[in-house]
Parts: structure tokens; C-alpha cells; sequence
């Protein structure tokens, strides 16, 4: 057990969840036959120290270690993708993923809709404020207050257990960075979180202290969708098991979990040269995205444009029903139907960067298509009938006299679009697609430096962006003289 004291920690090992009764769904272990076979395996994006990025942008942690131990030693691959805690559920119901290991508490809900992995780690909840917040002691001094906790989690259970007797509101949110920042900037004043994860928060300066002993939580176990991958969830028991007989489980958990000692943080610049290859990668991932989605958007924009100004009414239809879905709804409610809606309802999954391009090109075509329509329609129509009156067909017409001035009118809007999209590429972080905010999100989790971090992120942000629409300027003036 651990208890806050100004801004350090301190961390005993837990018991051993060896002790804890099996709940995987079967109680016999079946003969694990996945020697050779590759997994694609769901993680959270932000649980240290059960799954973060360290410096070198290397998922790392306790859940990964394990996973990454049982898989050698059951002669077995896995591909972890980082997606975050409610996306990773949605991936392994949508069959995107064959498992889920994320700080997974097993519930009696869970185990409705998912197959557990015996338990390997014993969870409990604490309570933490703001370093500085002299009136918040204990559960007592919550009332007419609000605190935070994350979503699904075991600290939203036990903080809506205990809110009616005590008074107070709870808000849940997506990460425990995000939890922490909620505190420090005074919109809660409090945050439930499980303990381990509290007391490495501290122990890296976020800004909190814990106040309260540790409750009595749930085990956290490693999940499939139910009824399937019965090797691979057998595979993680047998490999767990001899884990903790060899006595490689408890180095494991030693490794994160045995020394909390508060690291002091870096200055300004350092931060800039630690994050610099994570957010490299990034931002090549984000331009990648913009540039695929872009030409195919304008494809799609061309297309329909002269669909929307066509004569016929079906083409004309088809346009219009096409920008009017696109134009219509979120584009984080696209990326997430793409992403799981799409591979549950044809059992065709879609890869990351697939599901993204495809989000961000039909979003961006059905944009561009109103710039063609409106293009082409702002020209003259005269200019139309007198080249149909010097005996030149409609297609002529369009391609000689109309749609070269129509370009002209249109590159202001198709540079301010390309803007757009780019920047659109960030609402991707939220199916995993590691770009730029994605990027930068994974370091802040770690380090609970949010806004130098963010302030690094935008400046990257700008930077291209003014590069590029600087160029694009310089080519609408050569090409539209």
C-alpha cells in the first residue's frame, strides 16, 4: 500500500493474483496450439504503467512485457495495436483484433460479452487532488463537488458506488492524463484511478497527490471476443502460469512497479529533443494520409461536381445524396464506421491507414464537389451557349471554354480544403492511426507534460501548414496566370 506525501510515492509489490480463483470463461486449460501464428492484439493508449510509450516511442509496460514474454514462450507473434481503452473493445467485437490487454478489470458484465484469461494482476482504487489542494483529505470533504474518473473503468465504478452517500458528481473521462490535467485545471477536485497507475502519475511530477488508502478492486485479465481464440486465451494461461513459476512475473512487475521515486522533469528543450522522432514519425504519417486522401478526394470531387451540373437527373441525384451524407454527418462518427461499423457488418476488416484515407477522402470529395459545382456554375453561361452556337459539343464547350476559368475560381477553395484535411487527419488519433496528435498524446501520457506538449504539436502544425499553402500559392500564380 502507498500513501501520498507531497509529491512522492511510494509502492509495495501486490499480492500475487496467482491467489485470486480463475475467470476465464473455461475453467480447463485447452491444449494451446498457436506455435507460429501472428495475433493482432488491442492495447490502451495511455495506462502507465501497464501500456505507455517511453522515449523512444516504444510501447512498454506491464501489460506488454507480459504479453510479449507469453507470446515467446508460447512460440506465438502478436502485432499490439495502440488504440485506446474504449476503441480497443470495439475493435475485438468488430473482429479487427483476436484479444484485448489494457488494465482490463474482469466484471461480471464483461464476461457476458468477452472470455477472460485467468487474472494476472489484483487492481484496487485511491483517490488523488491537486499537489497544492489543502481542503480535499478524504471522501467527506467531496460533497456538492465533482471529481473524475475513466470511462469503464474501475475508478468510475467505485466513485458511482460511493457518490450518493458522499455528494458529489462524477464525470468520466477518456485517459488518465486527461483525468489529471481535469484536476490540476480545477474543473474537478479529485480523480479516482487504479492505484498502481495513480502512484506512477505521481512519481513522474503530474501534479497530484493521493489522499486515501487503497479500496478493494477487481483483477484485471487478459479478454477474446466469446466463444473464439480458445488456443490463444489457453496459450496466455499456460504461459502465465509459468511466468510466475519461474519467477519472471515478479521481475516483470518489480520493473514498473517496485521503485515509484519522483523523477524530475527536463527543461523545455529536452522535451523538444526527446519527442522529436515520435512526432517525425507522425507528422510523415499525417502528410501520407493527407496526400492519399486528397488526390482521391479530388477525384471524387471532379466526378460528382459534374454529376451535381449534369443534365441528367440521376446523375444529378447521385451527387446530391453523395454530398449530402458526407456533408451531413461527424467525421469522427465516419472514421468509427469505417474503422468497426464497416468490418462488423460485411466481416471484411480494414486496416488503419485504409479506414482513415477512406474516411477523409469521401469527407473531403464531398466538400470538394461543391467547389466544381459552384466553379462551373459561377462562369458566365453565356460563355457555354455562344461556343454550343459556334457548333462545339457540350463536352468541348465544358473542357475548352468553361472549365479552365471554372479552375481559376476554384484553386482558392481547393488550397483552403487541402488545409482542412490535413488538419482533419487528427481526428484519427481516435482509431489508433498514429499521426501527428496521436503522437503527441502518447508522450504526454507519459510524462504528464500536456501543455508543452501540445504547444510543440501545434507549432508542427503550423509550421507545415504554412509551408504548404505558401506553395500551393506560389503554383495557383504560375498555373492560373
Amino acid at each position: 500500500m502507498f500513501f501520498g506525501v507531497g509529491g512522492a510515492a511510494a509502492l509495495s509489490m501486490p499480492a500475487a493474483p496467482a491467489a485470486v480463483a480463475p475467470a476465464a470463461a473455461s475453467a480447463a486449460v485447452l491444449p494451446a496450439d498457436v506455435s507460429g501464428q501472428q495475433f493482432d492484439i488491442a492495447t490502451d493508449t495511455t495506462f502507465a504503467p501497464f501500456e505507455f510509450r517511453d522515449g523512444s516511442g516504444e510501447l512498454v509496460g506491464i501489460d506488454m512485457d507480459l504479453l510479449r514474454a507469453i507470446a515467446a514462450q508460447q512460440g506465438f507473434e502478436v502485432n499490439i495495436k495502440s488504440l485506446g481503452f474504449d476503441a480497443a473493445l470495439q475493435a475485438l467485437q468488430a473482429n479487427q483484433v483476436a484479444g484485448v490487454i489494457a488494465g482490463m478489470s474482469i466484471t461480471e458484465e464483461r464476461k457476458a460479452v468477452f472470455d477472460f484469461s485467468d487474472p494476472y494482476f489484483d487492481s484496487g482504487v485511491q483517490m488523488a487532488v491537486a499537489k497544492n489542494d489543502e481542503q480535499i483529505k478524504s471522501y467527506g470533504d467531496l460533497a456538492g463537488k465533482t471529481v473524475t474518473a475513466k470511462r469503464g473503468s474501475e475508478g468510475e465504478t467505485f466513485a458511482n458506488s460511493i457518490k450518493d452517500q458522499y455528494g458529489f458528481t462524477v464525470k468520466a473521462l477518456a485517459d488518465s492524463a486527461t483525468m489529471y490535467d481535469n484536476v490540476k485545471a480545477g474543473n474537478s477536485v479529485a480523480v479516482f484511478d487504479d492505484y498502481p497507475v495513480l502512484a506512477y502519475g505521481v512519481s513522474q511530477n503530474n501534479g497530484l497527490k493521493i489522499v486515501t488508502d487503497k479500496e478493494q478492486g477487481s483483477s484485471y485479465g487478459f479478454a477474446v471476443n466469446k466463444g473464439q481464440n480458445p488456443e490463444l486465451l489457453a496459450a496466455f494461461n499456460t504461459g502465465l502460469a509459468e511466468l510466475k513459476a519461474n519467477g519472471e512475473y515478479d521481475k516483470i512487475l518489480d520493473k514498473y512497479l517496485a521503485t515509484a521515486e519522483t523523477q524530475e522533469q527536463g527543461g523545455f528543450f529536452e522535451l523538444v529533443k526527446d519527442s522529436f522522432p515520435a512526432l517525425m514519425k507522425g507528422l510523415w504519417l499525417t502528410l501520407v494520409a493527407t496526400m492519399l486522401s486528397l488526390i482521391v478526394a479530388l477525384v471524387l470531387g471532379v466526378l460528382f461536381g459534374f454529376f451535381k451540373v449534369s443534365e441528367s437527373r440521376i446523375l444529378r441525384g447521385i451527387a446530391t445524396v453523395y454530398v449530402a451524407i458526407f456533408r451531413g454527418t461527424p467525421l469522427l462518427v465516419q472514421a468509427f464506421f469505417f474503422y468497426f461499423g464497416l468490418p462488423q457488418m460485411t466481416g471484411q476488416p480494414l486496416d488503419v491507414l485504409s479506414a482513415g484515407v477512406l474516411t477523409l477522402s469521401l469527407n473531403a470529395g464531398a466538400y470538394m464537389t461543391e467547389i466544381v459545382r459552384g466553379g462551373i456554375q459561377s462562369v458566365d453561361p453565356g460563355q457555354l451557349e455562344a461556343s454550343r452556337s459556334l457548333g462545339l459539343g457540350y463536352v468541348t464547350s465544358m473542357r475548352r471554354v468553361v472549365v479552365p476559368q471554372a479552375v481559376k475560381i476554384m484553386t482558392p477553395s481547393f488550397i483552403n480544403q487541402f488545409v482542412i484535411t490535413l488538419k482533419d487527419t487528427s481526428l484519427l488519433a481516435v482509431i489508433g492511426f498514429a499521426e501527428l496528435t496521436y503522437q503527441g498524446q502518447q508522450i504526454y501520457a507519459s510524462n504528464f507534460r500536456t501543455g508543452e506538449t501540445l504547444l510543440i504539436v501545434a507549432a508542427l502544425y503550423f509550421i507545415v501548414i504554412t509551408i504548404l499553402t505558401q506553395l500551393s500559392n506560389v503554383l495557383d500564380r504560375k498555373f492560373n496566370k
